[in-house]
C-alpha cells in the first residue's frame, strides 16, 4: 500500500507574508510622500533662488548696527513692555532685530485707522490695512509712525508670507507670498479717506532683518513700502518694494 503525504500550508504563515507585504507597501508609500512633501517645500525656494533672486540686490547698510536689546517704540506701543515672543512672525514687531523711532509732524487731524490696499497683479483687491494693530494674521499693518497713503514721506506696509502654493489673496497669513513676482513699474493702488493714490514700483530689493534704513522718513517725496519675509517659507531676509506716488 502506498500513502501519499502532502505538506498543510500554515495559515499564519500565509497572513505573515501578507502582512509583510503590507508594511512594505506602507513605507514606500510614506517615504515617497515624505519626500514629496520635501520637494514641495525646497523647490519654491530653490526657484525664488535661481529665478527671481538673482535680480534681487542685497542692500547691507552699514548704520545698521544697533543693540539687540535696545529697546523698540512702535507709536505708543513699547514693544520690550509687552510679553510678545520675538518668534511670533505674525507681529511685525518682531520682523527686525532692533527697533527705530520715527516721527511725522502733528497737525492735530485724527487720520483713519483703516484703508484698502490693492495689487491687481497678485489679484489683491481692497485688502484691509490697519495703523492701529500688528497682528498680520488679520490685516497688512502700517508700520507705527510712518507717513499716511499720499503724504509726504515713506508709508511702510508689511504683510505676512508663507510658501508660495499655499498663497490665497484674501488670507492675510499668505497674502504677500507671492510678492516677489512683482516687477518694476507694476502699479499698487491705496483708497485712503475716499481718495484712491496710485503708485508704481521703482525699487526691489533684499535686506538683513538688521537693516532698518527701509522705515525711514524722508519727506521731500512720497513714497510706498512693501515689506515681507524671504525666501519664500523662511525669515532669513526681508524683501523691499518701494513704489512712488503716480502725480
Amino acid at each position: 500500500m502506498t500513502y501519499l503525504y502532502v505538506k498543510e500550508t500554515r495559515k499564519n504563515s500565509v497572513i505573515s507574508i501578507k502582512n509583510k507585504k503590507a508594511k512594505k507597501l506602507i513605507s514606500l508609500s510614506l517615504l515617497f510622500f515624505g519626500l514629496f512633501l520635501l520637494g514641495s517645500a525646497i523647490y519654491p525656494i530653490l526657484d525664488y533662488q535661481f529665478s527671481y533672486a538673482t535680480r534681487f540686490s542685497l542692500v547691507l547698510d552699514p548704520r545698521s548696527t544697533h543693540s539687540f536689546n535696545q529697546k523698540l517704540h512702535t507709536g505708543d506701543i513699547d514693544v520690550n513692555a509687552q510679553e510678545i515672543n520675538p518668534r511670533d512672525y505674525s507681529l511685525i514687531s518682531s520682523w527686525f532685530e532692533t527697533g527705530s523711532e520715527t516721527s511725522l509732524p502733528d497737525d492735530g487731524s485724527s487720520l483713519p485707522t483703516q484703508y484698502n490696499l490693492s495689487i491687481p497683479k497678485l489679484e489683491i483687491n481692497h485688502a484691509l490695512v490697519r495703523t492701529d494693530n500688528e497682528d498680520l494674521k488679520k490685516s497688512l499693518i502700517q508700520y507705527p509712525n510712518t507717513a499716511p497713503p499720499g503724504q509726504l514721506g515713506n508709508t511702510v506696509i508689511f504683510g505676512h508670507s508663507v510658501l508660495p502654493q499655499f498663497f490665497e489673496s484674501r488670507n492675510y497669513y499668505t497674502i504677500f507670498s507671492t510678492l516677489y513676482t512683482l516687477n518694476l513699474a507694476d502699479p499698487i493702488y491705496i483708497t485712503y479717506d475716499g481718495i484712491t493714490y496710485t503708485y508704481r514700483i521703482e525699487e526691489i530689493f533684499e535686506v538683513l532683518p538688521s537693516d532698518l534704513s527701509v522705515l525711514e522718513q524722508r519727506f521731500d517725496r512720497r513714497t510706498l513700502t512693501l515689506i515681507t519675509c524671504t525666501p519664500p517659507g523662511t525669515y532669513l531676509k526681508r524683501l523691499i518694494i518701494q513704489a512712488r506716488i503716480v502725480d
